[in-house]
C-alpha cells in the first residue's frame, strides 16, 4: 500500500491539546494504517505509541482516541460504528468502546481519519470539530447538566439540531470509573470509564456538525455493486435480520430458557418475570424505530408510555437493571436506564454494582445508615434511581461504589471479597458463566476486561449445539473470536451483520484497490489481538489476571435449567493453558518472541 494512492482515508489526524488549547493536523501513519488498517487497530496502535506505561488514566497524560474505519462514511452496510480509545480508569487495561451514530462519518467527512485529544484544560469545555481543525467553547454553563440536556443546549447554540454531540453527564465529571460518553442522547460508549477521561480533562463534550460529504473509493461503481450484493444476500438474511425485527431484547427470553440470565444479583440464571421485560413488551411500546447510518436493519427504537418518549434498552440493559435488580416492569427498566443515561453510567457496571450493594446488605455488611437511610431491596425503582444518583455524585457510600465492584470489595474485605463480580476490575456482563463456559474463557481472556463482545461464545454453546458445561472446543472457539471480530471493528463493522473473513475481502477490493486475502486479514486481526495483550502486560497484567471473580467457581446458581451449576476450575485452568497455546503465548501468557516476528509487531513491553 506504501506506494499506491491512499483510498478511503483521509490521511489526516487531528491532534487537539487541552492543555495549550491548540491543535496540530499531521499524516496518518501510513505504516500504522497498513498494518493495523482502522477502527480499533489503528486506535490501540496509537494509544501503545503514545501512552507512556503506568499512567494514571485520569491524569493529563492519558489520551482520549476517536478513530474511523476504511468504510466508515461509505454505504457499506452497518458501517456506522466508531471507538472510543484510552486507557482504562476503572480496570487500568487498554479500553476501546463502541457506539454507533453519525459521528464517526462526519468526523471523516471533515477530513480525519483519527482525533487525538491530550492534556487537561484549566475550566470546562466543550470542543467543536470542523474542517479547518478545532474551535473551544466554554462549557461553565454546561457543567453539572446531565448528557441530555448538555447535548440539546450545544446543539441549540450552535443553531444544528443535527449536530453530533458526545457528551458526559454528572458521573463523568465527579470521575465514576464506570463513567459513560452519550452520543447525541441515543447512542452511548458505556463500557470501560471513558466518561471519567472526559472529566479528568475538564471536557464536557466533542461536536461535530452535521455536514456532507463523500470517501474517495478506487472503484464506486463495483463497490456499490457489491454492496448491493452484499446487503441481499449476506445482511438481510435469517442470520442477521432478528435485529431488524426484534433487536437485543429477543435476547432476554434466550438467556432465560438457556439459565444464564443474571438474576438478582447474579444468583440464578433465570427469572421468573423475564416476559415482563422481553421483546414482546418492547414491541408492544415501540413508537419508531431509528437507525445508524447506512444500516438496512434499523435495530433501534423509541418507546411510548402514556405520553413519555424514552430510549428503548437493548438487552444488557434489561438484565443487569431487570433481572439482575428484579425489576419487572420495562417501564421501570427503561427509567432507571434513562436515569443513568442522563447521569452518564455504563448500565451493565451500574446494574452489577446494583445487585453487589443488595447482597452487602442482605449479609449484614453495610447498613441503611451507610446508605444515607436509602433500604436495599429487590424490585424498587425508587432505590434503584436514589443509589445510582448516590454513586453519580459520590454522595455517601456512593463515594466508594463508583469505584467499581473489585476496589468497594478489596475495601470492604472479609465477606465482601466473595460478593466480586469482574474480571480485570470490569463487572460480567449479563451472560452468567456458570451456564456458558465459551463465555467463561472469553470473559477471563478479554483485554478490556469482562467484555460479552470480544467473543460471543454464548451464541454456540448455550445458545447452540457445543456442550455448555465443557471447555472441549472453547478454546479455538474464543480465539477465532476474537481474532475476527478484531478485524471487523477495524474497517468497522457492526456486529449485527455476521459478516465474514469473505465478505470484508469482497468490500476492500474495490474500496481500496488492494486485494487482500482471508489469510492476510486473519493475520491483521490477530496482530491487534496481540498489541492489546502487548499493552496490558506492559501495565503489569498477569496470568493471574485471566481468570474469574470467586464467585463463579464456588458458588453454584438457584432454580432454572442451570440450577447448582458452577464454573469447573480445573477444566478452566486446562482450557486456559490451551488458548495460551493457541495464541502463541508463553505458560505466563506472554507472546512468545517468535509470535511478535510472524506478528510484525516491534513493541516491547
Amino acid at each position: 500500500m506504501t506506494n499506491e494512492k491512499l483510498y478511503c482515508y483521509t490521511g489526516r489526524l487531528l491532534r487537539i491539546n487541552l492543555t495549550s488549547k491548540g491543535f496540530s493536523i499531521e499524516k496518518t501513519r501510513r505504516d500504522f494504517v497498513e498494518k493495523y488498517i482502522g477502527g480499533r487497530g489503528l486506535g490501540i496502535r496509537y494509544l501503545l505509541e503514545e501512552v507512556s506505561p503506568k499512567i494514571d488514566p485520569l491524569s493529563p497524560d492519558n489520551k482520549i482516541i476517536i478513530s474511523t474505519g476504511p468504510l466508515t462514511g461509505t454505504i457499506a452496510p452497518l458501517s456506522g460504528r466508531y471507538p472510543i480509545i484510552t486507557k482504562s480508569p476503572l480496570t487500568n487495561t487498554v479500553c476501546d468502546s463502541y457506539s454507533g451514530s453519525y459521528f464517526g462519518v462526519r468526523m471523516k467527512y471533515s477530513g480525519y481519519d483519527l482525533l487525538i485529544v491530550e492534556g487537561r484544560a484549566d475550566k470546562p469545555t466543550y470542543i467543536e470539530i470542523t474542517e479547518k481543525g478545532v474551535e473551544f467553547h466554554d462549557a461553565k454553563n454546561l457543567w453539572g447538566l446531565g448528557t441530555l440536556e448538555t447535548s440539546r443546549r450545544i446543539k441549540e447554540e450552535l443553531g444544528d439540531e443535527n449536530a453530533s454531540v458526545l457528551a458526559i453527564g454528572p458521573a463523568g465529571e465527579n470521575l465514576i470509573r464506570f463513567a459513560s460518553v452519550v452520543d447525541s442522547g441515543l447512542w452511548v460508549h458505556g463500557r470501560g470509564g471513558a466518561g471519567a477521561v472526559f472529566g479528568s480533562k475538564n471536557l464536557k463534550a466533542l461536536v461535530v456538525r452535521n455536514i456532507k460529504g463523500d470517501v474517495r473509493l478506487y472503484d464506486p461503481d463495483k463497490f456499490r455493486e457489491t454492496v448491493v450484493e452484499l446487503t441481499r444476500n449476506r445482511v438481510k438474511t435469517s442470520e442477521n435480520l432478528w435485529a431488524q425485527t426484534d433487536g437485543t431484547p429477543l435476547i432476554v427470553d434466550i438467556s432465560h430458557n438457556a439459565g444464564v440470565l443474571p438474576t438478582y444479583g447474579f444468583m440464578s440464571g433465570s427469572f421468573e418475570y423475564h416476559d415482563k421485560i422481553n421483546t414482546d413488551r418492547v414491541k408492544e411500546a415501540t413508537a419508531k424505530k431509528y437507525a445508524c447510518p447506512y444500516c438496512p436493519l434499523a435495530c433501534k427504537r423509541i418507546l411510548k408510555f402514556d405520553s413519555r418518549l424514552i430510549k428503548s434498552p437493548e438487552y444488557e440493559t434489561l438484565a443487569m437493571l431487570g433481572s439482575n435488580t428484579g425489576l419487572r416492569n420495562l417501564k421501570d427498566v427503561a427509567e432507571v436506564a434513562e436515569v443513568a443515561t442522563d447521569l452518564g453510567m455504563d448500565t451493565i457496571s451500574l446494574g452489577a454494582t446494583i445487585g453487589f450493594t443488595i447482597h452487602l446488605y442482605e449479609k449484614r455488611m453495610i447498613s441503611e445508615k451507610d446508605l444515607n437511610g436509602l433500604k436495599p431491596s429487590w424490585n424498587d425503582v425508587e432505590f434503584l434511581i436514589e443509589l445510582s444518583e448516590m454513586i453519580a455524585y459520590r454522595r455517601g457510600f456512593g463515594n466508594l461504589l463508583a469505584e467499581g465492584t473489585r476496589r468497594a470489595a478489596e475495601k470492604i474485605r472479609g465477606e465482601a471479597l466473595k460478593e466480586r463480580l469482574d474480571v480485570k476490575g470490569a463487572e460480567i456482563p449479563a451472560y452468567d458463566p456458570r451456564g456458558t463456559y465459551g463465555m467463561a474463557l472469553a470473559y477471563a481472556t478479554a483485554d478490556r476486561g469482562a467484555c460479552h463482545l470480544r467473543a460471543w461464545a454464548v451464541a454456540y454453546d448455550a445458545f447452540g449445539e457445543m456442550d455448555p458445561y465443557s471447555f472441549v472446543g472453547k478454546a479455538q472457539l474464543v480465539k477465532d473470536l476474537q481474532d475476527l471480530n478484531s478485524i471487523k471493528w477495524s474497517l468497522i463493522i457492526c456486529d449485527f451483520w455476521l459478516s465474514s473473513y469473505e465478505d470484508m475481502v469482497k468490500l476492500l477490493r474495490p474500496a481500496l484497490g488492494r486485494d487482500y486475502t482471508v489469510e492476510e486479514l486473519k493475520i491483521i486481526g490477530e496482530r491487534i489481538w496481540n498489541i492489546s495483550r502487548v499493552f496490558n502486560l506492559r501495565e503489569g497484567f498477569k496470568k493471574e489476571d485471566d481468570t474469574l471473580p470467586p464467585k463463579m467457581f464456588n458458588e453454584p446458581l438457584k432454580g432454572g435449567k442451570t440450577d447448582g451449576k458452577t464454573v469447573d476450575l480445573h477444566q478452566f485452568k486446562e482450557s486456559l493453558s490451551e488458548y495460551y497455546k493457541l495464541r502463541g503465548w508463553d505458560e505466563e501468557g506472554r507472546p512468545i518472541g517468535e509470535t511478535l516476528k510472524r506478528l510484525e509487531i516491534d513493541v516491547e513491553y
